[in-house]
């Protein structure tokens, strides 16, 4: 009797939240909590990305290419050209592990409104995974999803302030000082424009 209560309580609060149920976008506390992994649809897939980390300043040093092992791992590519399954609220792609500088192939999939599974396979086989938890809400699609793969993203420009007479160069207005305040407290901002994100392509 208790188990059947259990599992009725279960499915009613899945029940309640048919809009979260199905969405991995949002930003995720990875299972040894060292690190969280923004996901966001762009150009029609999803990509994940580290946007905070419990020690600052890693690089991606185990990264087979050389050319890339100095990049910071906040930004990092995590979850790659992640395609949705046909019919389920499962993506499909590859996952990098920063810890071995390897790719395998992934699915992950929502698990109620709080939990993104994410599992990973070497050759088809020796497979493994985790649940990821959810730090924050879900994320509306990025201006840049609507932009063809390849395409340069147009960033917003400011004009440089003027600096005559006795005006102090460093000073900021009240917009510039919130624009630095809001980059300094999320440093990745919109994952669709990353680099490594937006200059993607098969």
């Amino acid at each position: 009797m208790t188990t059947t209560v259990v599992y009725s309580g279960i499915f009613l609060a899945t029940g309640l939240a048919p809009a979260f149920a199905a969405d991995p976008t949002g930003d995720w506390r990875v299972a040894d909590g060292v690190a969280n992994i923004r996901v966001a649809e762009c150009n029609g897939r999803m990509w994940g990305v580290v946007s905070w980390e419990k020690k600052p300043g890693g690089h991606d040093i185990n990264n087979p290419d050389a050319s890339k092992r100095s990049r910071p791992t906040l930004g990092m590519p995590i979850l790659i050209d992640m395609k949705k399954k046909p019919a389920v609220d499962q993506w499909e792609g590859q996952v990098y592990n920063g810890k071995d500088g390897q790719s395998y192939s992934s699915t992950i999939k929502p698990i109620g409104s709080d939990q993104l599974e994410i599992q990973g396979c070497v050759l088809g086989f020796l497979c493994g995974g985790e649940t990821w938890t959810r730090v924050a809400g879900p994320i509306p699609s990025s201006a840049a999803n609507s932009m063809a793969k390849g395409t340069p993203v147009a960033l917003p420009k400011t004009a440089a302030p003027k600096t005559t007479g006795s005006v102090n160069p460093a000073a900021k207005t009240p917009g510039q000082k919130q624009a630095m305040a809001a980059q300094a407290a999320d440093p990745v901002g919109d994952i669709c424009l990353l680099p490594d994100v937006a200059g993607f392509s098969h």
